[in-house]
């Protein structure tokens, strides 16, 4: 009887420790499922507002409250009833349109790439580019990130089959990223990809 009591205990003690810590973990993620969603919603507000070079960067030299006041001054949140953007964004500028981001995802070298790319009404000009999401190599691929390589893509005139093209080659526009070739050419696949779709978006849509 001893030993049934000396397994039992035991036994019991982590059952009624299990079920604490997932009260508490349930708890926890409940009561803050809408900070988490607030910083999301943050973190696309920066995304679109530096994509249209309305912030010089996506970091926090901005406060939450800020870019929210900025992003309500400027931007229309739209949704695409045919299902291939979801949501997107125009940039109002007095009343009138003056760009539009769109988000991508697409393969990356690891993973998928995603993020926001904005254009000019037309669809012939990168107003910007951003990346929230990637698992590319630190120090190498993961160098999407930075902006040096972002604000390449700023202002480019996008014609052509495929507008992107990588310096050497001829009629190239942007430096791919040294020692990550696989990710720069899925940069550019991805990019050259929502052109294409963006521009027969914007013929067949009231952007």
């Amino acid at each position: 009887m001893a030993k049934k009591k000396q397994i039992l205990y035991p036994v019991l003690f982590m059952i009624i420790l299990t079920v604490v810590y997932t009260f508490l973990l349930a708890f926890i993620n409940e009561s803050s499922a809408d900070i988490i969603q607030r910083q999301q919603e943050i973190r696309v507000q920066r995304s679109v507002l530096y994509t249209l070079g309305l912030i010089d960067s996506t970091d926090a030299a901005l406060s939450d409250t800020e870019i929210q006041q900025l992003f309500d001054a400027s931007i229309a949140v739209k949704e695409d009833t045919s299902g291939t953007y979801g949501t997107y964004y125009a940039y109002l500028k007095d009343g009138t349109p003056a760009g539009y981001v769109f988000p991508f995802t697409g393969n990356g070298l690891w993973g998928s790439i995603s993020g926001y790319i904005a254009f000019s009404p037309a669809v012939d000009t990168i107003l910007g580019i951003d990346f929230t999401s990637h698992s590319e190599t630190p120090g190498l691929g993961g160098r999407i990130d930075e902006a040096w390589f972002k604000e390449q893509f700023r202002g480019l005139s996008v014609s052509g089959d495929n507008p992107i093209v990588y310096r050497p080659s001829e009629g190239g526009n942007v430096d791919a990223i040294t020692g990550a070739t696989l990710t720069s050419n899925s940069v550019s696949a991805i990019v050259n990809q929502m052109i294409k779709e963006t521009q027969t978006f914007a013929e067949g849509a009231a952007l």
